[in-house]
């Protein structure tokens, strides 16, 4: 199957390759805009066969050593699960975020753009200019899609990429998070950090079923990992002690300035970790 370019009714475009799907769009003068489309066009068609050439070991968890990889989303993917070789990772954890950056940056180059942003099924790639703006709603859960906040981002802060990961999206997870979205300086960083915090909001209860990851999928990087597939009836107190240790996890992530800010949905309850005020849940209005 070939890449697919199309143009959405209200202009965005839309490219297509596989398993990738992204929706781009770009703000500035008309002439601009089209031309960095363009160059998004150009760049798309190799990102899926580059890729595919380096799965084994993109597949495979990062250990002491650095992977050698020569595709330049390969090398995202790698730097981006590089200071979090101490648990089980692999560069897999960031490949949507690695896209987004790498398309992100093809589309800007020479472009006098106010800003863009890369959406790859949820990890988001951002440029901005001074005096511009970005929002961005927040799931509350992966699964059905509901927003319920929202994250201001602008031209003097550090955030450049969004990444929401949980129980219920495109990737098998190891906790029971509804969501949990992270900011970061990429995409690629937001994408592997919301793996690990969404991971880390869970406990031990007969009411959450865990299979294999192997069982549902046998080329998942996962393996032999039990990952969640069901999730029943929970105390508020076994809700917010799940929450809490996300929460730790996010936290420990900000100190070590990984990540900028993250937003923990479970069963209706939030925890909001950030030094500022980008993130906020439950949208007015």
């Amino acid at each position: 199957m070939s890449a697919v370019a199309a143009r959405l009714p209200d202009g965005r475009l839309h490219l297509q390759h596989g398993p990738i799907d992204l929706i781009i769009e770009a703000f500035g003068p008309a002439s601009e805009v089209e031309r960095a489309y363009g160059q998004a066009i150009d760049r798309f068609a190799d990102i899926l066969p580059t890729l595919v050439r380096e799965l084994p070991t993109l597949r495979r968890p990062i250990g002491d050593a650095r992977p050698l990889l020569q595709g330049p989303v390969a090398r995202r993917m790698a730097e981006a699960v590089w200071p979090h070789r101490a648990v089980y990772i692999t560069p897999m954890a960031a490949v949507a975020g690695a896209v987004a950056d790498e398309m992100l940056q093809a589309m800007v180059a020479g472009r006098t753009l106010d800003k863009a942003y890369v959406n790859d099924g949820g990890d988001i790639a951002i440029h901005l200019t001074a005096g511009h703006e970005l929002r961005a709603g927040i799931l509350a859960d992966v699964l059905n899609g509901a927003l319920e906040g929202v994250a201001r981002l602008t031209h003097d802060s550090p955030v450049r990429g969004i990444a929401t990961s949980g129980r219920g999206g495109r990737s098998f997870s190891l906790g029971i998070a509804d969501s949990a979205t992270v900011l970061a300086a990429t995409a690629a960083a937001a994408d592997a950090a919301a793996t690990l915090i969404a991971n880390a909001v869970n406990l031990d209860h007969p009411a959450i079923k865990r299979r294999p990851a192997r069982d549902l999928d046998p080329d998942s990087d996962l393996g032999g990992l039990p990952v969640t597939v069901a999730v029943g009836r929970l105390s508020d107190a076994d809700i917010a002690g799940a929450l809490d240790r996300g929460a730790v996890e996010a936290r420990r992530l900000r100190l070590c300035g990984l990540i900028e800010g993250a937003a923990l949905s479970l069963c209706g309850q939030w925890r909001i970790e950030t030094a500022g005020t980008m993130l906020a849940h439950r949208i007015a209005g």
